[in-house]
């Protein structure tokens, strides 16, 4: 019996351990290693740290999808991939022997060598990491009730990418809350995004472009670019703007890390050739250095057609290569014809700036506004579906498409 080991419970990991489980029952032995008992929904991290939903919201536990009658769960963190040896070393655990191994590693936030990032910034990867960022910030608004300082009613965000705009739109809607926790006005929480691109959202173009930065507009969010973050203190962001050699500083009690996503550092420990933490796979997603080890979603990088760069990593191409890489094991465990080479067909993107209102393209079509929000909500309980089934697309999907 063959040992497949998979190696994270995020979209890939756990799609392809829920596609094995159907496509071959009983004929192989599953191993799944997550540092959580639980899988969660990164695509929905904004939730939590703006304090809209506790994590359980967009979350299930792993058991609940298991079929323990061929996949073992184990709790722990990956420390290396042993790629000649084939077994794969655990924090807490001996290590353990695969046939196939899946990664599914996820991402994570490098500082990207600013002076004071990782001191004085929160980043948001993971659930532990998004409810540091609500719990600092609920702290800031109850020492502005106590000091008045205006630098408490200030958040800054490193980083104006996807993650991070869908962040800063769930932060405006918040104002409300947090300022009556502060006893302040709304209008008095300032939030600002630095980012080193002259352009936002270059997966939108024309009047859909105009219509997400209007979003951002109406809702008082400022975006300073191009610009370079230089520091971050205890108390303020430095930066520069491009072709200007004079710093600035804006006094912030709440500032965010967004920027630098890179895979997990554990590709670079097991020596993988990798840009970043992420690996150029082969034809069938698997490492140039073995065929034997599947490499999916954002430890992964796979070349648009024509182009010179990777297509983005998210939750919709992590499922995607999760049902191609099970498709791929199932045929080599039954000793069949491989599937043909794997091509991604990318459906769209939908960007959230708050609950209501977002800004997407689906199947080469825009959509704004409360139809852009639902299709949001409805690409959320499709990735549910795919990973969790009915029962947990029921337990923490979201159906509030009417607003």
């Amino acid at each position: 019996m063959k040992n497949i080991v998979v190696l994270g419970a995020g979209y890939a990991g756990l799609k392809t351990v829920v596609a094995l489980q159907k496509k071959l029952k009983n004929e192989v032995h599953i191993t799944l290693v997550d540092r959580n008992p639980y899988h969660y929904e990164t695509m929905r991290l904004y939730e939590v740290a703006s304090g809209a939903y506790p994590y359980t919201r967009m979350s299930y536990e792993l058991a609940d999808v298991l079929n323990p009658k061929m996949t073992d769960l184990i709790v722990d963190e990956v420390e290396k991939v042993n790629i000649h040896e084939k077994t794969v070393d655990l924090k807490n655990h001996g290590a353990i022997a695969y046939d196939y191994c899946v990664l599914g590693l996820g991402f994570v936030l490098s500082d990207m060598g600013v002076r004071g990032a990782k001191e004085n910034a929160l980043p948001m990867s993971n659930v532990k990491e998004a409810e540091a960022i609500r719990d600092h910030i609920y702290a800031e608004m109850k020492a502005y009730k106590q000091d008045r300082d205006i630098k408490h009613l200030s958040i800054v965000i490193c980083g104006a990418g996807f993650q991070a705009i869908e962040l800063a739109g769930a932060l405006a809607e918040a104002r409300p809350r947090l300022a009556k926790m502060a006893e302040a006005k709304p209008e008095d929480i300032r939030i600002q995004m630095i980012d080193a691109s002259p352009r936002l959202l270059p997966m939108f173009q024309g009047k859909l472009l105009d219509y997400a930065l209007g979003l951002l507009d109406k809702n008082k969010i400022e975006i300073i670019k191009p610009a370079f973050v230089q520091e971050v203190t205890n108390d303020s962001v430095i930066y520069k703007m491009k072709d200007d050699d004079q710093a600035k500083e804006i006094k912030a009690g709440i500032r965010i890390w967004m920027t630098g996503f890179s895979g997990s550092p554990v590709i670079d420990k097991s020596w993988f050739k990798n840009r970043r933490g992420r690996v150029m796979v082969t034809d069938h997603l698997t490492a140039p250095e073995s065929d034997d080890i599947y490499v999916l979603g954002d430890v992964s990088s796979v070349m648009v057609p024509g182009k010179k760069w990777p297509w983005p990593n998210t939750a919709q191409m992590a499922l995607s290569m999760a049902n191609y890489a099970a498709k791929d094991i199932q045929s080599r465990v039954n000793q069949q014809a491989r599937p043909a080479k794997y091509e991604y067909h990318d459906l769209g993107v939908v960007v959230a700036i708050g609950e209501t209102q977002a800004a997407g393209k689906a199947l080469g079509v825009g959509y704004k506004g409360y139809l852009a929000s639902a299709l949001k909500k409805i690409i959320i309980d499709k990735s549910l579906m795919e990973t969790g089934g009915l029962k947990e697309t029921f337990s923490v999907g979201r159906f509030d498409l009417y607003h």
